[in-house]
């Protein structure tokens, strides 16, 4: 198979996933009791208003109905309105969504790069001082619930040394800049640092151990003999090491990024960060489920795309994986 037959069977693939995960999610959550409509009737609606809603919003259609005009939607971009702030959607969840990509992507990049270095550093420096000062702490680290180290952190930085705001995006000045200008200024960055931290401190172990683990055996494999039989530096045989060692890491980053994006709600509820996982919290309690169907939806895809990018880039990380899956020569 040629790459790019494989390259279009992935994209064929990838596409057939995208489908499956939008089917799935339409019908679980049109099957979940409840929708925002008995909200309205539990705040005091009449009913006129009731019906006259349902009408607007098809859920009065049957199920297959929803289904073929929500498929029809999605194609055309429109995700629905917002039961709740009665806005589409994609405007609704925009500002949310960068909000939570800026603090998220950059803190799960800086823990893997960070990670990889130190797991690379226990790999090759193996000894019993290096595996309890180094993976112990690391272990004992990962354990700890994300929204304790966030705590832990606004006791040590915020109440104990004074340094840095408990949370917020901003200071309560700064609310009405633009949002460029909020990013470049000073207390966008202070407040910012605790939550990166978090995030930080707490993906750390993962990618440390994945590389550790995965240095110790690939220096175990007859092709790194036969570079030290060929007199090649230590340090060309390091870059051969961890470019075939690297493999589980990469495989790892998107899908941690992807988790990570719509699973911080923690983080965001202990700092009060306006993202993603803040409104997906918000929009549950108020039975929004579009919001809640899209947040979803974005992260499944996410995931699909992150796996597709992987699987297309892992033959130009390391040669011996070819496109049929087998190992070359």
């Amino acid at each position: 198979m040629s790459d790019l037959k494989y390259i279009l069977k992935r994209s064929a693939l990838t596409v057939l996933l995208i489908f499956f995960a939008i089917t799935v999610l339409f019908f679980i959550f049109r099957l979940l009791p409840g929708d925002y409509v008995s909200v309205l009737a539990m705040d005091g609606a009449d009913p006129e208003t009731i019906e006259s809603l349902r009408a607007k919003w098809g859920l009065d259609e049957p199920l297959y109905i929803q289904y073929i005009t929500y498929i029809e939607n999605v194609l055309q971009g429109d995700l629905g309105m917002s039961h709740r702030y009665r806005q589409p959607v994609l405007q609704v969840t925009g500002r949310a969504i960068v909000n939570s990509f800026i603090l998220v992507a950059p803190a799960i990049t800086t823990a893997f790069i960070l990670g990889s270095g130190f797991g690379t550093l226990l790999g090759t420096n193996r000894s019993e001082k290096g595996e309890l000062w180094g993976i112990v702490p690391l272990t004992f680290i990962g354990t700890f619930p994300i929204f304790f180290m966030g705590i832990l952190l606004i006791i040590v930085f915020s109440f104990w040394l004074n340094l840095f705001p408990t949370g917020g995006m901003a200071a309560v000045t700064q609310q009405g800049l633009p949002y460029s200008e909020l990013l470049t200024s000073a207390g966008f960055w202070i407040h910012y640092f605790l939550p990166f931290l978090t995030i930080v401190v707490n993906m750390l172990y993962l990618p440390a151990l994945t590389m550790r683990t995965s240095i110790v055996e690939v220096l175990g494999q007859d092709f790194i003999d036969y570079h030290r039989a060929k007199g090649l530096k230590r340090r060309a045989q390091m870059r051969h090491v961890m470019k075939h060692a690297s493999l589980p890491v990469i495989t790892q980053y998107p899908v941690s990024l992807s988790r990570a994006i719509g699973g911080m709600v923690v983080v965001e509820m202990v700092f009060n960060w306006p993202g993603i996982g803040y409104l997906l919290l918000q929009s549950v309690y108020q039975r929004d489920f579009p919001v809640v169907q899209f947040v979803f939806l974005l992260i499944a895809v996410w995931v699909i795309l992150g796996n597709f990018v992987v699987d297309i880039l892992y033959s130009s990380v390391d040669p011996r994986v070819t496109v049929e899956g087998q190992e070359s020569n």
